[in-house]
C-alpha cells in the first residue's frame, strides 16, 4: 500500500533552514507528480509546491516562492523540500501528498502523518 513519511522538522529561529524529507513506498514513486501540502491547527489545508515526476517542473504558492526549493530521488524514492528564511508564519504541520489535483490540497489521495515546523525565536 502506500507509505508517506515525512522527517526533518523541528524547531528553527526565523530567518533559519530546514530541510524536509518525505520517504515514499507501496507505489511507482518516479511516475508520480508529488506536492508538500502545510496546515495550521485549527486551519484548513495549505498548499505549498508540487513537483513533476522527473523533477523538472516545480511549482510554488505565493508565499513560499523564493524560500522553499522541493526536489527528489527517484532513485531513493524521497521527496524533498529545503526551506529557507522561514518565517513565523510558516509555523505547520507539513505533509507530502500524492494524487492531487492542481493546486487544490483537499483533493490529494494520500497524504503522509506529517511533520510539524515550528518557527520562533
Amino acid at each position: 500500500q502506500v507509505q508517506l513519511v515525512e522527517s526533518g522538522g523541528g524547531l528553527v529561529q526565523p530567518g533559519g533552514s530546514l530541510r524536509l524529507s518525505c520517504a515514499a513506498s507501496g507505489f511507482p514513486f518516479s511516475r508520480y507528480p508529488m506536492t508538500w501540502v502545510r496546515q495550521v491547527p485549527g486551519k484548513g489545508l495549505e498548499w505549498v509546491s508540487r513537483i513533476s515526476s522527473n523533477g523538472g517542473s516545480t511549482y510554488y504558492a505565493d508565499s513560499v516562492k523564493g524560500r522553499f526549493t522541493a526536489s527528489r530521488d527517484n532513485v531513493q524514492n524521497t521527496l524533498y523540500l529545503q526551506m529557507n528564511s522561514l518565517e513565523p508564519g510558516d509555523t505547520a504541520g507539513y505533509y507530502c501528498a500524492k494524487s492531487c489535483e492542481g493546486t487544490n490540497p483537499a483533493t490529494c489521495g494520500y497524504r503522509g502523518q506529517g511533520t510539524q515546523v515550528t518557527v520562533s525565536s
